[in-house]
């Protein structure tokens, strides 16, 4: 959001509070007297997002574990996040102890975001594969992670996700057949990008029903991401 001066990590914590907020709603009727969040954080903002999450979560009383795919850079925002957690205690695991949590009340996916414009090779591509095995429900940050947003294609494999919270408006992709198995129920939240952004970039969602699309736009991916 560099045009308009709204420091990233700003966008961050709001992001992290719409996800912590629908993280709980998929909890709700939980069996599990202390549900275990598994969170699969990438080494960018979108798993920058993961970070700041668990700590919403651990401060609401439920129990997240980071898996992290990759180390974040330390002076970056999902590092600053990543730091908190480690100075408060959450839980974090290596990535290659996933299948010890295979049966987490709830898996976030915050390993790929919108700027991914590759096919997802190796162990990227092995985790995504193992939570779309588990069988168990998936919250996704913005984009279920192997997901072309602009398509709605995979990029070689991408999750399929129970919920996905997308941020400031709803991707172009997620109107394509292809991306109706991956992106499950959406949720469009605001992370307090200046309304100026969707009035540049933005155009309405023409393809919908009015009822549907009413307040909705579709915008290219934010610079963050």
């Amino acid at each position: 959001m560099g045009d308009y001066a709204v420091p990233g990590i700003v966008l961050m914590e709001n992001a992290s509070l719409a996800l912590a907020d629908e993280a709980l709603d998929m909890l709700e009727g939980c069996a599990a007297a202390e549900p275990r969040v598994l969170i699969i954080a990438g080494s960018g903002n979108n798993g920058g997002d993961g970070w700041a999450l668990a700590r919403h979560l651990h401060n609401a009383g439920i129990r997240p574990i980071v898996a992290p795919l990759r180390e974040p850079a330390a002076d970056s925002d999902a590092g600053a996040n990543c730091t908190i957690c480690r100075r408060i205690g959450i839980r974090e695991i290596p990535i290659d102890q996933l299948d010890d949590f295979r049966n987490a009340d709830l898996i976030v996916d915050a390993i790929f975001g919108t700027g991914l414009d590759r096919e997802v090779t190796g162990r990227a591509a092995e985790i995504i594969q193992w939570i779309n095995d588990t069988g168990r429900p998936v919250l996704s940050v913005d984009v279920p992670s192997g997901l072309d947003c602009d398509t709605g294609k995979p990029l070689g494999v991408a999750v399929k996700a129970s919920c996905t919270v997308t941020f400031v408006g709803l991707k172009s992709g997620f109107l394509e057949i292809d991306a109706q198995e991956h992106i499950g129920d959406v949720v469009v939240a605001s992370i307090g990008a200046p309304i100026e952004l969707t009035r540049r970039f933005g155009r309405p969602l023409s393809s919908l029903p009015p009822d549907e699309g009413a307040g909705m736009s579709q915008i290219p991916p934010p610079q963050r991401r």
